[in-house]
């Protein structure tokens, strides 16, 4: 694939709008050029390999480091105007930042004094039928009471942009699932804005209404999920004669998964892919292998 897989997202104001966007340390340039739109209202999943430019595109919306090109959120340049930016703007990393020597309640008061935003309200009645209590200190708590005190944290802001850095990052499965669950019923809503980053990505792919691929300082493919699932095919061959009739199609990626080949293609009709084995649409973490490498035993699709 060598064009930029784009989906036309119709807004008059978007929450996030990039232009041209590039950021360069010493010689290295990180980001090339970036240029997209999030719209009010959207789950937005930001999906990079370590070094991708992932946490620079972030910090870049945040106001956290300046770049070349232009960058607005909530209309107003982040680096030239934080301050009130972060009125309407909330940033949630893994639940490891929470500080561990605060009590409960410390970290409440905290929060209102940073975030103009965040109700101690809110957020004691998120806690209601958990065993934490106020008088409790962060590092005294188990993982699975962390991970409800984070989601207490970040349902209580009143935020229309909410950032999320790897927010279950160490917690087990049945924590994550129940972190994102609830933050998609109780926290979403029309006029809000979800951004996660994230490795596990097939967890938060039922919650998505967005994607971005970022791979070396570049974005390769932001699209909405519908579109996704129209534009993308999987297809497993069980028979090796039919290997080469389904090649022809030209797969964007093709492995061999427990004796059976798995190729994956961009834009074919079904139809004509259907006489070569079962059809289905590839999962995100599938797709992810699939655009962030190429193999090089098939370079005819190695573009």
């Amino acid at each position: 694939m060598t064009e930029l897989s784009t989906a036309s997202l119709e807004t008059i104001d978007p929450i996030v709008s990039a232009r041209g966007l590039r950021k360069s340390f010493g010689r290295k340039e990180i980001l090339h050029g970036l240029d997209f739109d999030i719209p009010p209202g959207r789950i937005y999943g930001l999906i990079g390999h370590n070094g991708a430019g992932k946490t620079t595109t972030l910090n870049a919306m945040l106001g956290l480091t300046n770049c070349e090109g232009t960058i607005r959120v909530l209309g107003e340049d982040p680096f030239a105007r934080r301050a009130k930016l972060m009125e309407n703007v909330a940033f949630i990393s893994d639940v490891a930042s929470l500080p561990r020597f605060l009590r409960v309640r410390e970290l409440f008061a905290l929060l209102t004094n940073i975030h103009p935003n965040f109700s101690q309200d809110k957020a004691r009645s998120f806690l209601e039928g958990t065993d934490i209590r106020p008088e409790m200190k962060i590092k005294h708590l188990s993982k699975g009471m962390v991970a409800q005190l984070h989601l207490a944290v970040v349902m209580a802001i009143d935020a229309k942009l909410l950032v999320l850095d790897e927010p279950t990052l160490g917690l087990d499965i049945t924590y994550r699932k129940r972190f994102y669950r609830r933050l998609l019923e109780d926290y979403m809503t029309e006029e809000r804005t979800l951004l996660i980053t994230t490795h596990q990505v097939d967890e938060i792919e039922f919650m998505l209404s967005d994607i971005m691929f970022i791979r070396d300082g570049e974005l390769i493919l932001h699209m909405q999920m519908e579109t996704v699932n129209d534009k993308f095919t999987q297809l497993v061959v069980n028979d090796p004669e039919q290997h080469a009739a389904a090649r022809a199609h030209n797969p964007v990626y093709e492995e061999t998964r427990f004796g059976q080949t798995v190729m994956i293609f961009d834009g074919v009709d079904r139809e004509l892919l259907a006489p070569y084995g079962k059809l289905s649409t590839p999962t995100l973490s599938d797709l992810f292998v699939a655009l962030m490498q190429r193999p090089t035993a098939n370079p005819e699709t190695a573009q």
